[in-house]
């Protein structure tokens, strides 16, 4: 496992694209298995990284974010709670 933490969250904002956040996130913030999906006003995006707190600062300059999960996938793998 190269990156340490799943993170997810939805954000709900005006004019949101899901190329541009995309875009953003691979080019600023390290890590994988980047999912945006959504439409102009909610976006959800899921993404495995060591720095969650920069999708979540990047998420709420685009908008309210909510629903925020983020697990640690190492502790996962040992059976223990995320």
């Amino acid at each position: 496992m190269e990156y340490k933490f799943d993170t997810q969250l939805l954000i709900e904002g005006k004019n949101l694209s899901e190329e541009e956040i995309y875009a953003y996130i691979t080019q600023n913030i390290q890590g994988d298995c980047l999912l945006v999906v959504g439409d102009e006003e909610v976006m959800k995006i899921h993404f495995h990284t060591d720095t969650p707190w920069k999708v979540l600062e990047y998420g709420a300059s685009l908008g309210e974010i909510y629903d925020v999960i983020i697990e640690n996938m190492e502790r996962q793998t040992k059976g223990l709670k995320g």
